[in-house]
């Protein structure tokens, strides 16, 4: 079937069609050839104004968007959502869930679609989309694990304030007008950094430091690779960015490592000291594309390479590697 008449016939939901990744999903589908697919932006009521395609469409509630039975459904709206209405969404369709509450199920597949699409099954009703800052990070990790094995990451992150979602934007927004501010986040940040992202557990690390982890190992297959992050919150307000630092298991050629990351696909190469050339997140933003560059060899640790990771947390690490699964879905599924 031709792929424009399947779009056109397509029931799609947004569930949190409102909120800050929910629009950039609208925008995404439309890029991505859904602009005449029917599409049902949901919220917590109904009635509110959300733009898609030149049109205006109405939001309507989870129980009104069910009764539509939608082939799929991409969720923005939150762990409680999710858990409530996913199962739900997954009676008649398939479910794309952006929120935590189903990533680190056995049953769920956690899916980037250029490293492994294929976990997903006819079967799988429910799909998870890997948090932002792990999106970025294993698509430049895939073919190092691939080509060498990859027994030890080092990742400090440096998050933008949109990964806070609409309070976290504000705050900075507020701060630098120098309006009365809502505070978000438990200090200033402009002209901060904040050593914080998501809830501090019982071993000294954060929920969102955690999920490096985890969803690390998950999504390369791999529960053996030695992992350690640090998240922290910059006053940047799209992209995240990360320094990575990766212990291999075989010898390499950095020649050969650039190489294989310019061959992969949805990775952007920007590595030129000489003219001042690697990734930055004010040149990312907007940008489906993650952005690898600063790479070299780690003099201090035997197979040791250093990177420098950037990428806009909205698009693929939220909105875009959600509609990319998505199209995996109807090309081999719907």
């Amino acid at each position: 079937m031709d792929m424009n008449l399947k779009h056109n016939r397509l029931k799609i939901a947004v569930v949190g069609a409102t909120g800050m990744v929910g629009r950039v999903m609208l925008q995404v589908l439309e890029e991505r050839g859904f602009a005449n697919s029917d599409l049902i932006p949901v919220a917590s009521t109904s009635g509110r104004k959300v733009y898609f395609a030149g049109r205006a469409l109405e939001t309507k509630t989870p129980e009104e968007a069910l009764k539509l039975e939608p082939q799929i459904a991409i969720f923005s709206a939150g762990s409680s959502a999710s858990t409530k209405y996913a199962p739900e969404f997954a009676k008649c369709g398939f479910v794309i869930d952006n929120s935590s509450a189903w990533r680190m199920f056995d049953h769920i597949p956690l899916v980037v679609p250029e490293i492994n699409a294929s976990d997903i099954n006819p079967q799988t009703r429910i799909i998870a989309n890997p948090n932002c800052s792990t999106i970025q990070m294993v698509l430049a990790l895939w073919p190092l694990e691939v080509n060498y094995g990859i027994e030890r990451i080092v990742v400090s992150t440096y998050q933008s304030v949109t990964g806070s979602g609409m309070k976290g934007l504000q705050q900075l927004l507020d701060e630098r007008a120098g309006a009365e501010v809502r505070k978000f986040y438990p200090h200033p940040i402009d002209l901060n950094l904040i050593p914080h992202g998501g809830d501090f557990l019982d071993n000294g690390y954060t929920s969102e430091e955690m999920k490096l982890v985890n969803e690390t190992r998950k999504i390369l297959h791999n529960q053996e690779i030695a992992i350690t992050a640090t998240v922290v919150r910059v006053p940047v307000k799209g992209g995240h960015s990360e320094s990575v630092n990766l212990r291999l298991k075989k010898e390499f050629a950095l020649d050969d490592v650039v190489s294989l990351l310019s061959e992969t696909s949805g990775l952007v190469v920007l590595d030129d000291p000489s003219t001042n050339s690697y990734p930055m997140p004010l040149f990312a933003e907007g940008r489906d594309e993650v952005f690898v560059g600063r790479i070299r060899r780690d003099f201090s640790e035997h197979n040791g390479l250093n990177m420098w990771i950037v990428a806009d947390n909205l698009r693929k690490g939220a909105a875009t590697n959600a509609i990319q699964i998505a199209q995996f879905l109807i090309n081999h599924h719907i």
